[in-house]
This record gives C-alpha cells, sequence and structure tokens, in this order.
C-alpha cells in the first residue's frame, strides 16, 4: 500500500539540521531563508562572516533556529571545522547546500593563469567536496540526508566567456552524481542544481548589460530572469520528503534558456 502523508508534509523541514555555503546574499541566503521557513535549523556559513552573522540574527529574531560561520570553502580545515560547529551546536546534518562560488576570469580560456585556474576549482568544486566528505558520512550513520550542489547552466552547455567557471560548474554536476552513486546505499541522496540567469549581486553586471539583456531574455522562453525564491524552491523540495527518490540529478532552474532555440 503506498504510503499515506498528512497535508502539507511533504515540504515540511521540521526536526531537519540544514547548511548553506554562501548564504550571506542571493540564492544561498534564499535557500537558508527557506529552508527556516519550512521548519529547519539553519547553520549560515560563508567567506563573509559578518553578513552571515547579520542574517542569522534576522532569522534567529523571527523564531528561527540559527547558527552564523565564517568559512573560506577553499580552506579544507574550515570546511571540517563549519561541519564540526554544525554538528557541535545541533547535534546532527541533514542537508548540505554547497552554494559558494565565484565567477573567476572572464575571457578566452587560453588567457586564464594557473593561479585563476586554482582560485576557482578550490572555491567552486574542491570547497564541495571537501564539505560533502565530511558531511556525508554523519547524515548515513543518522540514516540518510540530502546533498545539493549549486551548479549552473554553464556547465550543461559551453561558453566563450567564463570557461573555468563553467569547467567548475560542469565538475559540480559529475560530483553529484558520483556522489549519488557511492552514498545512496545508505540513504544519503546527492543532486546539483542548476540557474541560469538569477537576479543576485552575483549577475548584477550582467544585468546592467542591456545588450546582454535582450538577448538573454530573447533566448529564454519565459522572458525574464529568475528569482532567488525560485531556486531556494527547489532546495526546499530536494531537502524534504517531496524529494525523496531523486538523487543523482542535475536540476535546471533557467526560466527555459537552455532548451530554447533562441526565437
Amino acid at each position: 500500500m503506498a504510503e499515506s502523508l498528512p497535508a502539507g508534509s511533504l515540504f515540511d523541514l521540521s526536526g531537519q539540521v540544514v547548511l548553506v555555503t554562501g548564504a550571506s546574499s542571493g540564492v544561498g541566503l534564499a535557500i537558508a531563508q527557506a529552508c527556516a521557513a519550512h521548519g529547519a535549523a539553519v547553520a549560515l556559513a560563508g567567506i563573509d562572516g559578518a553578513g552571515c552573522e547579520r542574517e542569522a540574527q534576522r532569522l534567529h529574531a523571527a523564531g528561527h533556529s540559527t547558527l552564523s560561520i565564517a568559512c573560506d570553502v577553499a580552506d579544507p580545515g574550515q570546511c571540517l571545522r563549519a561541519v564540526d560547529l554544525v554538528l557541535e551546536r545541533f547535534g546532527r546534518i541533514d542537508t548540505l547546500v554547497s552554494n559558494a562560488g565565484i565567477e573567476g576570469p572572464v575571457g578566452p580560456i587560453a588567457q586564464a593563469g594557473e593561479f585563476a585556474w586554482r582560485k576557482v576549482l578550490d572555491v567552486n568544486l574542491m570547497g564541495a567536496a571537501w564539505l560533502a566528505g565530511q558531511a556525508i558520512p554523519h547524515m548515513a550513520a543518522q540514516g540518510g540526508g540530502s546533498v545539493m550542489l549549486v551548479a549552473s547552466i554553464a556547465g550543461l552547455r559551453g561558453n566563450k566567456a567564463i570557461g573555468p567557471y563553467g569547467v567548475s560548474k560542469a565538475a559540480l554536476i559529475q560530483l553529484a552524481r558520483n556522489l549519488a552513486v557511492e552514498w545512496g546505499p545508505q540513504g544519503v541522496r546527492a543532486n546539483a542544481i542548476c540557474p541560469g540567469l538569477i537576479r543576485t549581486p552575483f549577475a548584477q553586471d550582467l544585468m546592467a548589460n542591456e545588450a546582454f539583456m535582450s538577448r538573454r531574455m530573447a533566448a529564454t522562453p519565459l522572458r525574464r530572469a529568475g528569482e532567488p525564491h525560485e531556486v531556494a524552491g527547489v532546495a526546499v523540495m530536494l531537502a524534504s520528503r517531496a524529494g525523496a527518490f531523486i538523487t543523482g540529478q542535475a536540476l535546471v532552474v533557467d526560466g527555459g534558456t537552455l532548451i530554447s532555440d533562441g526565437n
């Protein structure tokens, strides 16, 4: 017989502990806010420690259980410390959202220097790998959990402007698949979320470029940029029972840009 669920319980995160990186603004903050609104205790981590503390205090004032952590995800030691702090405060970790990322160099790939390549890969890819490596064994010991790697449609198609960024995001998508296969038998799910153009501080320069926006909107069936909460909704689904049978996937949130013929 199919399991019967009370109304509204599919997206309930009550009792969960969620760690979100890059959580001081933009998509990361929206995910932290949405998870808190659905009942989770939330740890907001990021290189902007003051920003994470500010937003954690706002959520706390609204009645949510929070923790702020200053964390440079490019440093494996700081990733270990972040997970340890979550466990120390809440005693468990149910969902990891690796959202921290940088754009990196703009221009032809051949012009990107070694330092720039390493920085992009350390922040965008290795930080997620370090955090997953620390958090997932605890999830498995609890009987399961959910890992989300915030990638990009840049990891699903070629581009001539931000090559190292696209490579790092493509690697994140593959990391999600590998983690899903490796840890699925222990009840841990892993997925990538691939946003398109989202109205965040990260995208403010692009959104101020009228020529770019004209081209991008013409190539996007919904004819608009996305909003952070529209990515956060997918994260809540993947953290909740609603997403309990989804793993190893790259979920695209882009208004249709990726599938459009440009007309």
